[in-house]
């Protein structure tokens, strides 16, 4: 990836703003100065010190064994991940009647839950999965939109040892039961319906039709969201009726520290999706550390984390994060701007919001609601802003520095689902920001920007962005296909972490992530691969050849677009019509397709590989003037060019 000059110029001039003495944290500030402290003297002191923030039920026998590909972090010790989250903070007289979550749905319904509220739920379902016989080390798929359940059910899986995986309430039956497959699940919980957008989403009707390709699936918990009362098929269980059945307390497990924890599914560039494993106290430390840093806990936070479950970004930060801080927790069901834009003020302003985490698509799709409304809502009580998982543009930013709350600090940062948390930002409440980079790495990180030779780059000189020694929170497989965990991330760069994304590193020190370099595509923060989106538009009747990528957006960041070689006679706007449906069919709406290109030819090289840059030249931009050596066939710069409409 290439930056122009005039881009290049402008991410390198960019100044650093200090944040006002108002949301400066002295607390924060001492803590950071320990936690510096201790990782100047290696980066496992530092760990160290975060794992000594939680309660073991055995000790460690070593902070760090092993290295990148072959990772064991306190290997030995014994800990339970619900126990740190919901049983330390409800056994505590002074935080057990504090609101852990308070949830609203899109058609105004408020329920919260406490400390001990929530310890009760888990501990209910906890003992319902063990009379289905889920035990330890079986997986159980999540397929939920936010719902306090959500909460509930991912604590009942951590009190027992059970694998958890998380799906996105927007797959379609397809994309459900793919994952399902591959993750060999025993056990789904599900709601009869998810409200979005006004309509009802139907989750449990998607869920059965999923069923059909899961053998492995023996049970199904369903939540009755929607007040229908769903009539259940063999195998279903409604959620209200197991859990009521069961005693409220049920002990923890205590679960080796790199026992797996749970599967996060990311398409990478294969169109078969994988399941990264994150590990039991891994994750648990990294997540309280990234919510340390980023967020910084003060008395009576209200943390709005408004993202997906489906998205890592929630457990991160919601789930496991926030609570393991003892964090109250605000989660909201449905879209942000129904039935208008005003709903996500409301919701901050009716709750008392003091922190905020989003991605870029929220300041985007506010930026486009206006300056006015934002003027209107204030929103008092907010003193922080965070925003990330996909790049934000240096005039988002400022937009959401002048406008969201009442000037308060900004955080952009970066991390991947691999990483298992943020690691690059500027530190609330302590650090200055510069508009649109992602600051410098927090305590227990470390990354170099290398050349394609492996070589490093110097300041202000775009490369591949790679993490130079290990941490608790990185992923540790790919669930049954070892293999292509090592292959994927460090084969390339040996004895690196690949992030397969491209940065500089400004003069100033600050990290700036400019773009990936595999074909993984980001709409509104959520990593959807085009390999997989490709499967499903040449499967379809009337089609010799397909390519989708990733062009840019202004509201959800990137969009899908598809060029298509259609099979001779076929019917054009049939194969287009069909194309669209594939997709939205196979992966679901979050995939749709915003534009389908029916081109005569495609651009590869010589050796057979299609020229995607020039795909997304042509759409971005109208026209291609970058280096076009090793195209193989000139006519089809052309074609491209006929069917976006622009001009060679």
């Amino acid at each position: 990836m290439s930056l122009s000059d005039d881009l290049l110029s402008a991410l390198l001039r960019e100044p650093l703003t200090p944040i006002p003495a108002a949301f400066r944290s002295p607390r924060q500030e001492q803590l950071l100065a320990e936690a510096r402290a201790l990782e100047a003297q290696g980066p496992d002191s530092y760990w160290e010190w975060v794992a000594q923030q939680f309660r073991w039920s055995n000790p460690w026998r070593a902070v760090r064994e092993g290295g990148f590909g072959d990772l064991r972090y306190f290997a030995g010790g014994t800990i339970n991940v619900a126990d740190n989250c919901v049983d330390r903070h409800a056994e505590n007289p002074a935080t057990g009647d504090r609101t852990a979550v308070i949830w609203e749905g899109e058609d105004g319904a408020v329920r919260t839950l406490t400390y001990t509220e929530l310890r009760h739920a888990v501990a209910r379902l906890a003992n319902g999965l063990r009379v289905l016989g889920i035990g330890k080390g079986d997986v159980v798929a999540i397929y939920l939109p936010n719902l306090p359940e959500a909460f509930v059910a991912i604590h009942a899986c951590n009190r027992i040892g059970a694998i958890y995986t998380v799906l996105f309430a927007g797959f379609s039956p397809d994309a459900v039961a793919l994952r399902l497959q591959t993750a060999h699940a025993r056990l789904v919980i599900t709601a009869d319906g998810s409200l979005r957008r006004g309509r009802v989403v139907p989750l449990l009707d998607n869920l059965r039709r999923a069923r059909l390709a899961a053998p492995y699936v023996r049970h199904v918990i369903v939540i009755d969201r929607t007040g229908n009362r769903p009539a259940l098929q063999d195998g279903e269980e409604a959620y209200e009726s197991l859990t009521a059945a069961q005693p409220p307390d049920c002990p923890c497990l205590p679960l080796e520290a790199n026992d797996p924890s749970f599967l996060i599914f990311t398409s990478g560039t294969e169109a078969k999706p994988k399941g990264l494993v994150h590990s039991v106290a891994g994750f648990l430390l990294g997540t309280w550390a990234n919510v340390q840093w980023q967020i910084n806990p003060e008395a009576g936070d209200v943390y709005w984390c408004a993202a997906d479950v489906g998205w890592l970004t929630f457990p991160i930060h919601a789930v496991i994060g926030g609570l393991a801080h003892g964090m109250t927790l605000l989660c909201y069901e449905g879209a942000l701007d129904m039935p208008t834009h005003e709903r996500f003020y409301q919701i901050a302003e009716r709750h008392n919001v003091t922190k905020l985490l989003a991605a870029p698509t929220l300041a985007r799709m506010l930026r486009g609601a206006g300056d006015a409304l934002a003027e209107a809502h204030s929103l008092p009580a907010l003193r922080l802003a965070s925003l990330q998982g996909e790049p934000l543009d240096i005039e988002t930013f400022r937009w959401a520095a002048r406008h969201v709350g009442s000037g308060v600090p900004v955080i952009n940062a970066y991390g991947q689902s691999e990483t298992g948390s943020t690691w690059s930002y500027p530190i609330a409440g302590v650090d200055d920001i510069k508009a649109g980079s992602c600051g410098r790495t927090v305590p227990g990180h470390g990354y170099e920007i290398l050349d394609d030779d492996g070589k490093p780059a110097a300041p202000g000189t775009p490369g591949n962005l790679v993490l130079t020694h290990p941490f608790p929170t990185l992923a540790r497989t790919v669930w049954d296909d070892h293999p292509r965990y090592m292959q994927g991330y460090f084969s390339r760069f040996p004895g690196r972490y690949q992030t397969s994304d491209r940065a500089i590193r400004d003069l100033d020190g600050h990290l700036w992530v400019i773009g990936r370099t595999d074909d993984v595509i980001n709409v509104a923060a959520h990593r959807i691969s085009t390999m997989e989106i490709e499967s499903a538009v040449n499967a379809q009747a009337g089609v010799a050849e397909a390519a989708v990528i990733g062009v840019d957006d202004p509201i959800k960041g990137m969009v899908p677009v598809a060029f298509v070689t259609p099979m001779p006679g076929a019917d054009r706007a049939e194969v287009e019509r069909a194309v669209a449906a594939a997709v939205d069919h196979a992966i679901g709406g979050i995939a749709r397709l915003h534009r389908v290109y029916i081109t005569r030819a495609i651009p590869k090289t010589r050796a057979g590989k299609i020229m995607r840059r020039l795909l997304r030249e042509a759409v971005q931009s109208g026209e291609i003037k970058s280096d076009t050596t090793g195209l193989e066939d000139p006519d089809a710069l052309a074609a491209i060019l006929e069917a976006v409409g622009g001009t060679s």
